[in-house]
């Protein structure tokens, strides 16, 4: 197994984590708390990576329009994401998600409602303008895959005058973006970005995801029911994803998989077997807290679900028992 394969593995985790935390908001408190959730985690999202982001791509000074859809185009390309790119003036400029859609992989896109989805693009795409200083930046949705149009896409467009905050968006389902050159899009510099680093990149594309996700549904649910729902899919998608994530990361035992795991995720953790046959996993820190100042016991909680998950689509027979911060004992089935 490669770095990164497994780094790849651990992407694959937490994208699922993600996806699915949004699919059970639809499901347990319904489309319009849902989308409430996405446009916080968008929202915040983008105040904590946009402008950083544009400078680490060399993005910063271009004309706002084509800014907001280079970063778009590039810091979705290191992260795995099918996307497209057509620039048509210095004030206009399009991208497009064709399908499968990342964020809602494979026959998860059937249970998105429209606005969970629009909640997204309200969250960030219409706020770039305000975050670049230009407030006539606007942008304009001309498809959403989840409402059956052959992609998500639209134009960042530039406008004389200031806009209000509902006309940063609008929809206009009659347009079309033109058709994707990829020869003429942008690319990232191969001596800047070797692969080791794009696969680093794509592995902390959806762990930023899920971090920021952790802090968005204790801010909108709070932290009772914000937790309870965070760990109901943690635990829903540690046993799904148990066996392909093992495999992957050739783990061939539930102690050596935890290990593996933490490993592939940049953390350091080893594992002691005990004299009364269990094994105790230690990790030294959980990365995926990282950079959340002062984490809620139901956040460390709600992530402790995904192993206890996989615990349980491993072996049901098997228990698991947290001793301390950071060490679990697991007890044979």
């Amino acid at each position: 197994m490669t770095d990164r394969a497994a780094m790849e593995a651990v992407a694959d985790w937490y994208h699922a984590w993600f996806t699915g935390i949004v699919l059970a908001a639809v499901a347990r408190r319904g489309p319009a708390d849902a989308a409430a959730l996405v446009f916080a985690v968008f929202r915040r999202q983008q105040a904590e990576t946009f402008l950083p982001g544009l400078r680490k791509l060399g993005l910063d000074g271009l004309p706002p329009a084509v800014a907001a859809a280079r970063y778009h185009y590039l810091s979705n390309f290191i992260g795995g994401v099918g996307v497209e790119y057509v620039e048509e003036s210095p004030r206009q400029a399009w991208i497009r998600y064709p399908p499968p859609r990342w964020i809602w992989p494979g026959a998860t896109i059937c249970a998105i409602p429209s606005e969970v989805n629009a909640a997204m693009l309200r969250g960030w795409h219409a706020n770039n303008g305000v975050m670049l200083g230009c407030p006539g930046l606007g942008f304009v949705c001309t498809g959403q895959t989840v409402d059956g149009d052959p992609g998500l896409e639209g134009y960042y467009v530039e406008h004389d005058h200031a806009l209000a905050e509902p006309d940063r968006l609008r929809f206009a389902k009659h347009e079309t973006m033109p058709r994707f050159d990829a020869a003429a899009a942008p690319r990232l510099p191969s001596s800047d970005w070797p692969e080791d680093r794009v696969a680093r990149a794509k592995r902390g594309y959806a762990m930023t995801y899920c971090r920021t996700t952790l802090a968005a549904a204790f801010d909108v649910f709070g932290a009772e029911a914000g937790g309870a729902l965070l760990g109901h899919a943690a635990r829903l998608i540690g046993m799904q994803h148990v066996h392909a994530t093992a495999a992957a990361l050739g783990a061939r035992d539930f102690a050596g998989f935890m290990v593996a795991l933490a490993e592939a995720e940049g953390d350091a953790a080893h594992a002691e077997a005990q004299p009364d046959g269990s094994v105790v996993v230690t990790r030294e820190r959980i990365a995926l807290l990282r950079g959340i100042v002062a984490p809620h016991p139901a956040m460390l909680a709600a992530w402790g679900e995904l192993l206890a998950g996989a615990l349980a689509g491993w072996d049901r027979f098997a228990r698991m028992k947290r001793e301390g911060m950071l060490a679990w004992r697991i007890t044979g089935g």
